[in-house]
């Protein structure tokens, strides 16, 4: 078993990371059980994510998955397109839902880091990341910034 001290040479310090990098993440499909699960763990019941027979006669034809679902599957995505930042905290988003994600949509994440900074504590900067969210057809369903101190490495 490795031990979170061993994991330190696979995470990226700030100084690592360089603004402008590009990364994107393998598709995962949204499914039925991931927004039953997720109802039940967020307690929203909303008829947009629970009653099929009423959402035929919506906008968009049939259930949709929360937007916040969305979201904590593109944090996950995010995991999943680079190397382990050394971060130390999610310190916020700014985040748009731009459109509905669909039972059987397989959602991507594209991002960028968009900016870099030191901060008043010199062991730590602040990287903002834009996200977007994509489906299959590679339409944006969500997007945003978020910002997460990093870690700098030990002199």
């Amino acid at each position: 078993m490795v031990s979170y001290a061993g994991m330190a040479g696979l995470r990226r310090y700030f100084e690592e990371i360089e603004v402008g990098e590009e990364y994107e993440s393998p598709g995962r499909t949204v499914t039925e059980t991931d927004i039953v699960l997720f109802a039940g763990l967020s307690g929203d019941y909303n008829v947009l994510h629970t009653d099929a027979e009423f959402m035929k006669t919506s906008i968009f034809g049939e259930r949709i998955a929360h937007g916040l679902l969305g979201l904590a599957i593109q944090a996950g995505l995010f995991t999943r397109a680079t190397q382990d930042y050394a971060t130390l905290a999610f310190l916020g988003l700014r985040w748009k839902f731009k459109g509905p994600i669909k039972i059987g949509d397989t959602i991507r994440l594209r991002a960028r880091v968009l900016a870099k900074r030191d901060v008043s504590k010199p062991d730590r900067g602040l990287v903002t990341v834009e996200r977007k969210v994509v489906n299959q057809r590679d339409e944006v369903v969500q997007e945003g910034e978020t910002d997460l101190m990093v870690e700098k490495k030990r002199a």
